[in-house]
């Protein structure tokens, strides 16, 4: 069997897959969409397929049994929920959807039309994740944990990563920040967050972003996401503290640090991650093999960033009334 897909986007994510599915012989790619016309039609023609003129061409095109939905964020939910109710396997770079409650029915969609549906979370995969999940038993029980990511732009680009209404919410955009945690710790009972952003008006010049989780195992958690012209050092560190030793990853270097002693981790690169994804699909639909995270486990990490989100906006509200 040949599964016939297309691909809603033309960016990074979408031309990783495109490659992957056309370099694989059980896959065909019939379509693809994008924003820009010019742009589309390059990459129709990198790709030897056909460029269309809406995502919905995609979606409703009646060879096509799998699209990947690769554009902004804030697009994901409709289009997941059209490729649902045309009979068609879904696959979604993240977030599913910027709003849990569509999200969640999205899910039960997927569940009673019984088709696909696949949020990706190659960060589960990438190396530094598997690195520090294999190494925390080496630190006993863990207690706090903090995870910083700053990335300077200069000059801050205009471009929708960088909107507040197609990117979202920062957590609830770049759901990884959250997701990690709760992957690796589990359940959380209460979050607090900050946020500031930057001549904010159709674009933003730069975001930060700090919130706190508690989880049920007593953990207590900080992740941080800042990007835009007000960084000037790029910043990737995950730190996690146990009682018997603490596991500090610099980038992609990792060390156990246990008193004086400091033994390095090994921490595998990033490069194939799509790659991997796709592949994972592709055996999923034609072999049955389980996939490598579920939409519950990406819709609970969506809550959790939703309720930092939330926690947010009532900091703001506070702060304005008692200006």
């Amino acid at each position: 069997m040949t599964i016939k897909t297309g691909i809603i986007g033309t960016g990074y994510a979408a031309n990783q897959r495109a490659l992957t599915l056309q370099a694989d012989s059980r896959s065909d790619l019939i379509a693809i969409s994008g924003h820009t016309p010019s742009k589309t039609q390059e990459f129709a023609q990198t790709h030897n397929t056909l460029a269309v003129d809406s995502w919905q061409q995609v979606v409703e095109h009646p060879e096509i049994d799998l699209v990947f939905i690769c554009t902004i964020n804030r697009d994901h939910g409709a289009i997941a929920r059209a490729t649902l109710e045309s009979g068609k396997h879904v696959v979604v770079e993240y977030p599913i959807s910027l709003d849990p409650t569509e999200a969640e029915s999205l899910i039960a969609l997927a569940h009673a039309t019984n088709k696909l549906l696949h949020v990706e979370h190659i960060e589960l995969l990438g190396g530094l994740h598997q690195a520090l999940r294999q190494s925390l038993p080496k630190i006993g029980n863990p207690f706090y944990a903090r995870y910083v990511t700053i990335v300077p732009k200069h000059p801050a680009p205009q471009r929708w990563s960088y909107h507040p209404e197609l990117f979202g919410f920062p957590f609830n955009a770049a759901l990884p920040h959250i997701h990690r945690f709760t992957n690796l710790f589990g359940d959380v009972t209460s979050v607090s967050c900050q946020s500031r952003f930057w001549d904010l008006a159709d674009y933003y010049s730069a975001c930060l972003c700090t919130a706190q989780l508690r989880f049920s195992n007593s953990l207590i958690a900080e992740v941080t996401y800042g990007k835009g012209n007000r960084f000037w050092q790029a910043l990737r560190n995950f730190e996690v503290h146990g009682e018997e030793g603490t596991l500090l990853f610099e980038g992609q270097q990792g060390t156990l640090i246990r008193g004086e002693e400091r033994t390095p981790i090994a921490v595998a690169g990033k490069r194939g991650l799509f790659v991997q994804d796709t592949n994972m699909v592709l055996d999923h639909l034609t072999e049955g093999t389980p996939l490598y995270v579920s939409p519950a486990e990406s819709l609970y990490a969506l809550k959790v960033a939703e309720a930092a989100r939330l926690s947010a906006a009532m900091d703001e509200r506070k702060l304005l009334s008692n200006e």
